[in-house]
């Protein structure tokens, strides 16, 4: 039951993470979650001893395998003599250096234990480094690299902490045998990835050929994959990190030739894994907050150590190694390896050097390699300074997360277009968002709603040569939103002032008033509060749903939709007359525009009474549709936000403007 309450405990904290960080895009996620792991490492009953090769197993061999499907090959190949600059040169230059700055500053920690320690900080970790660049715009080839780099250096940090635990533990130690076990490992680990990636594959042709097409089979076998050959590699004696990437690019290489019948599978592949790497990311940070005050704890209560001068140990070490990775970048850079352009190495740019030293951020592959560091040496004697060791691990590891969340946001590009003023900044990205719309629309059509789907697109069509025509036509700018939904309002209250009149003088029922009354709460609640606007879309599809559900149920009298039509025609009218009463120069336009929409409504009510039928069954489609598509559009505002595209005052622009539009279309909706 115990680990039952701490497996939902860390499910539940995975998705309050990701809606704060909603609220809170400038602080990245993997600190939000470590802020949370550490909190819940204070609950009573909350305790999980990290098992080093438990975790490699259960967490780094799918989420590394999921990258090596995921990242592009070409640019990946592209790439290769930079990336083994960084995964293989940069690593054993800082084990090299780092090792005896270590053994210098920190005399109780041996030259051995000192590299070990070198060795376990110069990997970069691959699931916060992607982290990280969601938040930023970071040039896509340059984002390559550092994906590249994380891919390959676990396997070259890890060998080398192994070489150094096993010099420290036995007292031995030779170049050349650890030289050629390095290649023997990391040769074998490749090797072995694609031999057996490649099994599984012929595995699921196999199991196809015998008649079983069920996809939850194949699926499962896809599962497994990751963690067989992670476990297979390292009881071979070669490296299992560097197998289950060999064995994730294998993979993508048969999805890419993939035949045609196989593409449901492949949905569901994509799906499946996106939920398991959700997951899995979530728990390696809760993971590492949970560490966190364990590892404090026992350096803090030795009155041996100063705490100041362990924070100072961390903070120059960390300095160190961002100096060196600085150092190494701007000694070997070539412009034309990274941007397929003709560059001068003497002048490498400032900017992408420091981006790229800012980047390496270290992970939980740094600490779980500290945590299996054993207790005691060869001789019975006690490690030494094994708890000081995981200590400076985890405080480089917080160093580098915070650093690279305050230093990167700075260094990159933040928005899509420059030069241009506020209003077309805005414009240009409503368009974007528009497109992407339109993209899932067409996802969405199908034979039954075939015909609205298209309508839609043509609206959304309409809206962007508009835009793009005469910006003037179209302003999303904070100004314009705020006057027409003003405007909105002063026809809402009218609309509201009059059913109360029909129901005072009983030409309406209670129900048909209700109805009303209660649709007309919604449309305010959509222009006024955005807080509850974010949960509002799910909110009203369930309620619709649920409505039909029930619609048997004789919980209230069947409303007469012609009378609610008619008096929707009457209140819509009013609502006109009330507006055009404050018109001014200043707000003629809001004005007309908010009129246009009601004569809108007045003559779909009407042509509906005309032509009913088919026509009926087109506009509730449309409508559903478009509700999803809102959705769409601020579910893409939010996203471009979290990523630091755009600023918190554009984006609630963008927002108003939906809300806008929510509105109108609510208001459509009553009748």
């Amino acid at each position: 039951m115990e680990t039952f309450f701490i497996v939902l405990s860390l499910l539940i904290l995975i998705a309050f993470s990701n809606i704060l960080n909603r609220f809170i895009p400038f602080v990245p996620i993997p600190l939000i979650q470590i802020s949370l792991g550490i909190v819940l490492a204070f609950l009573p009953g909350i305790h999980i001893l990290l098992n080093p090769e438990l975790f490699f197993v259960l967490f780094i061999a799918p989420l590394l395998f999921n990258d090596g499907k995921m990242i592009p090959r070409d640019e990946l190949w592209k790439l290769r003599l930079p990336i083994l600059l960084l995964a293989l040169g940069l690593v054993f230059v800082t084990v090299l250096v780092m090792g005896y700055i270590i053994n210098w500053m920190i005399p109780g920690i041996p030259l051995a234990a000192a590299f070990a320690l070198a060795a376990i900080l110069s990997p970069t970790d691959a699931v916060a480094v992607g982290a990280m660049a969601r938040r930023i715009d970071l040039p896509k080839d340059l984002m390559r690299l550092l994906e590249g780099e994380a891919l390959m250096n676990d396997a070259s940090g890890l060998v080398a902490f192994k070489f150094a635990i096993a010099a420290m533990v036995t007292g031995v130690f030779s170049l050349m045998q650890a030289t050629i076990s390095f290649f023997m490992i990391a040769i074998g680990g490749l090797l072995s990835g694609v031999v057996l990636s490649f099994l599984f594959i012929r595995l699921g042709g196999f199991v196809r050929r015998l008649g079983m097409e069920d996809v939850t089979m194949h699926m499962l076998i896809k599962i497994l994959t990751p963690f067989i050959i992670y476990l297979i590699a390292e009881e071979m004696g070669v490296s299992g990190i560097l197998a289950v990437v060999a064995g994730g690019i294998v993979q993508a290489i048969d999805r890419d030739h993939a035949e045609p019948s196989m593409a449901n599978l492949q949905v569901v592949s994509r799906s499946t894994w996106s939920v398991i790497v959700f997951i899995l990311n979530g728990i390696v940070f809760l993971i590492l907050g949970l560490q966190i005050p364990d590892v404090t704890r026992v350096i803090f209560s030795d009155k041996t150590i100063s705490n100041m001068q362990v924070m100072g140990y961390i903070t120059a070490i960390f300095l160190c190694l961002l100096f060196l990775r600085f150092a190494w970048n701007y000694l070997f850079w070539e412009g034309k390896w990274i941007f397929n352009k003709e560059g001068d190495i003497n002048k490498p740019p400032l900017r992408s050097v420091a981006l790229v030293s800012f980047s390496g951020v270290r992970g939980v592959v740094t600490l779980a390699g500290a945590f299996s560091i054993p207790f005691v040496l060869q001789d019975g004697l006690p490690f030494p300074e094994r708890s000081l060791i995981i200590f400076l691990a985890a405080g480089v590891i917080l160093f580098s997360l915070i650093t690279a969340s305050v230093m990167l946001p700075l260094l990159s590009k933040k928005s899509l277009v420059h030069g241009e003023d506020q209003e077309e900044l805005e414009q240009t990205i409503r368009i974007k968002i528009m497109k992407t719309v339109i993209q899932d629309l067409k996802e969405e059509r199908n034979s039954e709603n075939k015909a609205a789907v298209s309508s839609l697109i043509s609206d959304y069509q309409k809206i962007m040569r508009t835009t793009h025509l005469d910006g003037n036509e179209y302003k999303i700018g904070f100004k314009s939103r705020k006057m027409e939904s003003e405007i909105l309002m002063v026809g809402i209250n009218a609309e509201r002032e009059e059913i109360q009149h029909l129901l005072d003088t009983r030409q309406i029922s209670q129900d048909v008033a209700y109805r009303f009354q209660e649709q007309f709460n919604v449309i305010e609640t959509s222009l006024s509060d955005q807080f509850v606007l974010k949960s509002f879309f799910p909110v009203f599809v369930i309620k619709r749903y649920v409505a039909k559900w029930f619609s048997d149920c004789p919980k209230r009298p069947e409303l007469d939709m012609a009378k609610v039509k008619t008096v929707k025609i009457q209140t819509a009218k009013t609502a006109i007359t009330a507006i055009r009463s404050q018109i001014s120069e200043e707000n003629r336009n809001a004005s007309l525009k908010v009129i246009a929409n009601y004569h809108k409504i007045i003559e779909k009510i009407s042509t509906n009474f005309t032509h009913p039928g088919k026509k009926e069954q087109f506009h509730g489609q449309k409508k559903e549709l478009q509700f999803k598509a809102i959705q769409m559009e601020r579910n893409e505002v939010q996203s471009m936000f979290e990523e630091g595209l755009i600023s918190r005052e554009i984006a609630n622009n963008l927002r108003r403007s939906i809300n806008f539009l929510e509105a109108t279309m609510l208001e459509e909706d009553i009748g």
